[in-house]
């Protein structure tokens, strides 16, 4: 009997390891190893190819899943999605790799790459062309990018992407401040005078580093005047002048600059 199945055995990985053997000299033969595919695709990325590079990534990823390009793979097509401007399809490919590779030495970049997707979806929202029925809008893709930065620090606090997720943080929050102003403005103008202390109030909580907070005290102090609430409009007045009277106007962090280096780079 213990004979027997040393033979099956023996025979099932010899079996194996003709066809891997034929497999292999196939894909070779065709010029379709791993390597040739990843060198075609990457290929595509330097032109500027995306589409082209994602499905060479996707043939690369279906004949070799566990192949050592597998993984970078992964993150090549997150990246291309990115660049092509496709940020569902961008995402979803990074959160596959999180998934896929927790423990791996370049899931830092995962989450930085995650935050820029956002960072760039929709930073319009907080332009100069705010518009009185944009108020009730949910910035949510400023805030996931927010959150992805946030997590990135956390988590990977050593990280080389570290200090450049730190400036978009605080870039993130003045702008959901701002937005938060504008809001709590336009309640103020139409007369929503409780709807427009709440949403100032909130940027204090929320924000209280922020430059905009000047805005939201200024904007409760007059909503507490229009609803005669001198006391309260008292205390908000002193707020304002002991934490702005003397410093004048605290300065605005522009957008950090587009980080123009490819993924491989970043790879490496």
């Amino acid at each position: 009997m213990r004979n027997s199945l040393t033979l099956i055995l023996l025979l099932m990985l010899t079996a194996c390891s003709i066809f891997s053997s034929k497999d292999e000299k196939s894909a070779a033969g065709k010029g379709e190893s791993a390597e040739r595919i990843y060198a075609q695709a990457t290929e595509q990325m330097s032109d500027a190819n995306y589409a082209g590079a994602i499905k060479l990534f996707e043939k690369l990823q279906s004949r070799y899943p566990y192949g050592r390009y597998a993984q970078q793979a992964q993150m090549e097509i997150a990246y291309a999605y990115y660049k092509q401007s496709e940020p569902e399809a961008a995402l979803s490919a990074v959160e596959r790799f999180i998934k896929q590779y927790p423990k791996s030495s370049h899931v830092d970049y995962a989450y930085y790459l995650k935050g820029l997707v956002n960072f760039d979806d929709d930073l319009g929202l907080f332009g100069e062309g705010f518009h009185p029925d944009l108020s009730e809008r949910n910035p949510k893709a400023p805030r996931e990018a927010y959150d992805a930065f946030e997590d990135l620090v956390t988590r990977f606090p050593n990280s080389k992407y570290a200090a450049d997720s730190k400036l978009r943080m605080q870039y993130l929050s003045n702008a959901l401040a701002r937005h938060e102003t504008q809001i709590a403005s336009y309640y103020l103008r139409r007369g929503a005078y409780v709807a427009a202390v709440n949403r100032a109030n909130g940027v204090l909580i929320e924000y209280p580093h922020a430059p905009a907070t000047r805005d939201a005290l200024r904007i409760m102090v007059q909503a507490y005047d229009a609803m005669g609430l001198k006391s309260l409009s008292d205390d908000s007045r002193r707020v304002l002048d002991k934490n702005f009277a003397k410093n004048g106007d605290r300065s605005v962090v522009k957008q950090p600059s587009e980080n123009k280096k490819s993924w491989w780079h970043f790879w490496k």
